[in-house]
């Protein structure tokens, strides 16, 4: 398995596809976003979109965002990671835990000292080291745990596979 990103993969039309494939409603909006050209309309232009992805049989295994922002807005807490999923045939082989030390690292190297994630979630993210920071009303006006992750001592570096250039833009 490896990582790419979505902006700067070849054929993106398959990885859209494959996102398409997601049963979530949250991965079916994160399809929508794509496939209109909204994404970083959204969550800010340096928006990146990771793939963890079978290279044998072009599957997408995981996928996650890591974005200037999520679904608090407006806030001054950034990046977050979002829209974090594992296809259910993969599930409890860590395969997000790949994404988001993939996801952390790309955020150390741009400067930036801590992640945030917002869920619904109880006990997910606590095992890949992070920790419930407060309560936040999401863009919808539900309430949201957002969870923080420092990364003090994390060194940037590659996380992706050699030729998978990671769009600046």
């Amino acid at each position: 398995m490896k990582i790419i990103e979505y902006f700067t993969a070849e054929q993106p039309e398959h990885w859209l596809r494959e996102i398409e494939k997601c049963d979530w409603s949250a991965g079916q909006y994160l399809h929508a976003l794509l496939r209109d050209g909204k994404l970083k309309e959204l969550v800010g232009q340096t928006a990146k979109v990771l793939l963890l992805v079978e290279e044998s049989t072009q599957k997408l295994v995981s996928f996650c965002t890591l974005a200037p922002l999520d679904d608090i807005q407006p806030t001054q807490l950034t990046p977050w990671i979002g829209f974090v999923y594992t296809f259910p045939e993969y599930r409890g082989r860590r395969c997000a835990g790949r994404l988001l030390a993939c996801a952390e690292k790309l955020a150390a190297a741009e400067g930036m000292q801590a992640v945030y994630i917002s869920t619904s979630h109880t006990g997910l993210y606590e095992k890949y080291g992070y920790t419930f920071y407060q309560m936040l009303k999401d863009v919808e006006g539900e309430d949201s745990r957002v969870y923080i992750k420092a990364l003090q001592g994390k060194t940037g570096g590659a996380c992706m596979e050699p030729g998978s250039p990671i769009d600046k833009a």
